[in-house]
């Protein structure tokens, strides 16, 4: 069973490895960050909940789906490769 701090955990790992994924994986984290992110608790960077929840709806039809490691990695570098053009 996946879950997200297990999904994060492998992110940092990779991110840790290869200075490259980590600068995609930072750039794609930053652009979800929830407005205002600084105003209210906990004070980190996230993406709202609701927002996490239509994303995983709308990629794998379930709410509570959990992406894999190579999901998120082909994210991040798909989106590095669309802003340099």
């Amino acid at each position: 069973m996946r879950s997200w701090r297990r999904l994060s955990l492998a992110l940092v790992g990779r991110a840790v490895v290869n200075p490259r994924v980590a600068r995609d994986l930072a750039s794609l984290a930053w652009s979800m960050r929830r407005r205002g992110w600084y105003r209210e608790p906990p004070f980190l960077p996230l993406p709202p909940p609701e927002y996490v929840r239509w994303r995983m709806l709308t990629a794998y039809g379930d709410e509570a789906a959990v992406p894999s490691v190579g999901d998120v990695l082909r994210l991040a570098r798909w989106r590095r490769e669309l802003l340099a053009r």
